[in-house]
């Protein structure tokens, strides 16, 4: 479920090549994700750490991530602790 919702981010990323020849890349509606490199692989690579990075910092800030909902019952918790 993870690794879809972060492929299916990762598919919406735009890239560019800067003046200095870096690769910049972002994804709409994700402010903050964006990565740049001199190669477009590596851009590519970094910019999917950061997402994952971001995700896991919105889940611990209890935060609103676009086009994501979980759900998790406590009382299920509770009974296997």
């Amino acid at each position: 479920m993870l690794s879809e919702y972060l492929e299916k981010q990762l598919k919406k990323a735009k890239f560019r090549t800067l003046k200095d020849g870096s690769h910049f890349g972002s994804i709409p509606g994700f402010p903050g994700v964006w990565s740049n490199k001199k190669t477009l692989n590596a851009a590519k690579k970094e910019l999917q750490e950061v997402l994952e990075e971001w995700f896991f910092l919105k889940i611990r800030s209890k935060e609103r991530i676009p086009g994501f909902s979980f759900k998790v019952d406590r009382r299920s918790m509770f009974k296997h602790a």
